[in-house]
């Protein structure tokens, strides 16, 4: 099964492909996409689903996983803290949603916590941490960088864990001995 996780933003949108055989996961293809600098808004999310459209159709997917919305009531930072803020982030997750559509491949759409639950066992997770889980789950030498392309593989190997059970269960099976006590960020030691 392979899982095209979409982290959408309206400066840069991270996008992750992960495969699962058996019970490994494995990445496929990540990276994040933007206009140019200097372009128009309306010209960087052309940009954006022109590349969101090639890389589905490059990679084939069997779903796209996407970070839903959220919105922080009286909050002062935060996704969607601002009435602006949060339209631009709309409209960019709306070209991610466009390019899924156009490709034929159904969607499904994740709250910020669940996915940071499901990869690092703890819902208000931080940015460094989902990195670390990422890097440790899909056996990469370094962390992904910067936090959207982390983000959009914790959204598709999230995706993965509702499609199959648990990642701890996953984790367990791979050759790593050291790693078969890790059931959260917490327990992770360098």
């Amino acid at each position: 099964m392979k899982i095209f996780g979409i982290d959408p933003g309206s400066a840069r949108t991270g996008f992750g492909c992960v495969e699962r055989v058996g019970s490994r996961h494995t990445l496929v293809v990540c990276g994040s996409l933007s206009g140019p600098p200097r372009a128009t808004f309306p010209d960087k999310l052309k940009a954006i689903h022109a590349g969101l459209a090639a890389l589905l159709a490059e990679h084939r997917p069997d779903a796209v996983a996407i970070e839903d919305v959220f919105v922080l009531r009286g909050a002062s930072r935060g996704h969607a803290s601002n009435a602006r803020s949060a339209l631009k982030l709309g409209e960019a997750r709306g070209i991610a949603l466009l390019a899924a559509a156009e490709a034929g491949v159904p969607v499904t759409a994740y709250a910020p916590a669940a996915i940071k639950r499901a990869v690092v066992g703890y819902g208000r997770a931080e940015k460094h941490q989902v990195q670390q889980m990422v890097k440790l789950l899909l056996g990469l030498d370094q962390a992904p960088s910067p936090h959207d392309v982390a983000d959009a593989l914790a959204v598709a190997l999230c995706h993965l864990q509702s499609a199959s059970g648990t990642l701890a269960e996953h984790l367990t099976e791979q050759p790593r001995p050291r790693l078969s006590t890790l059931r959260s960020w917490r327990d992770y030691r360098p």
